[in-house]
């Protein structure tokens, strides 16, 4: 058997799939700057081809971990209480994987920032957040890109559970700052992009997030702060990353979006080893 050496030169871009050497210096198709460099990154090549979808990724974990956690407390099954916390698990399981809050911030457990985001405090509150998540969530995605979807996600929940926690909020968790943060996204990106597509987006996204913020100050328990937080978090970063048509992304973003992947796994490894050790 024999490869001749143009064969072996030659790769796949990894964003349009177009045949290009390994040692271009840009993708004659696509104009991606020097397409053979990706491949020394697998994570990269499978970020841009959009193989990997981030939102279901984040409905996996946010339910595997609930699963962790009503494990860790099964009494709580049969505890009474109102229809949020139904199935919920109990304080102490929630502050063992990292349950957000002003005190858990004193005690300088700066991971719950991030961990929070990933856990719930009863079934209705998981399924009421992963329905939200699984609609927009692809939205964003696709209008971004898979690596900004991400980014915005995370730095939405990061900056709700820093405002709910200068707002001294004792105890929170859940996902909804990091949604508020996607319908934050989603109102730049119609404001920014206009037209009859971008203004229906725009109108259609003020009227959900209006009656989400609505709901939450109707219902007791609901941590505004957060959600205020997350939703000034998605926007702004939606404003500083841009949206796919206006700058598609590059080498930039998917290297920060596993920056910021590495943070998360830090942090989950943070409150394991928190978990284990009391």
């Amino acid at each position: 058997m024999f490869q001749n050496n143009e064969a072996r030169l030659s790769i796949q871009c990894p964003r349009c799939r177009k045949l290009v050497s390994r040692n271009a210096e840009r993708c004659y198709n696509c104009g991606l700057p020097r397409p053979g460099l990706f491949y020394r990154f697998p994570a990269l090549v499978t970020l841009m081809r959009g193989n990997f979808s981030s939102v279901d990724a984040i409905i996996a974990v946010c339910f595997g971990i609930y699963v962790v956690s009503m494990l860790m407390s099964l009494e709580a099954l049969f505890a009474p209480g109102d229809m949020f916390s139904m199935l919920g698990p109990s304080g102490e399981a929630l502050y063992r994987l990292g349950m957000g809050g002003a005190i858990p911030w004193m005690q300088g457990r700066w991971w719950t920032l991030i961990t929070a985001t990933f856990l719930h405090g009863g079934i209705l509150h998981i399924a009421f957040n992963m329905i939200w998540l699984k609609r927009l969530g692809p939205w964003v995605e696709e209008l971004f890109g898979p690596s900004r979807f991400w980014l915005i996600y995370v730095v939405a929940g990061i900056t709700g559970s820093a405002a709910s926690t200068l707002a001294g909020t004792y105890y929170f968790v859940g996902a909804s700052g990091a949604i508020f943060g996607l319908f934050g996204a989603l109102i730049y990106y119609g404001r920014a992009r206009g037209g009859t597509f971008g203004s229906a987006l725009f109108r259609q996204m003020l009227i959900w997030v209006g009656i989400g913020f609505l709901f939450g100050l109707a219902m007791p328990g609901v941590d505004n702060w957060g959600h205020a937080g997350g939703f000034l978090g998605g926007l702004a970063s939606a404003f500083l990353l841009g949206y796919q048509e206006r700058r598609r992304e590059g080498f930039f973003h998917h290297l920060l979006a596993i920056a910021v992947l590495l943070l998360v796994l830090v942090s989950f490894g943070l409150m394991i080893f928190r978990a284990i050790t009391g």
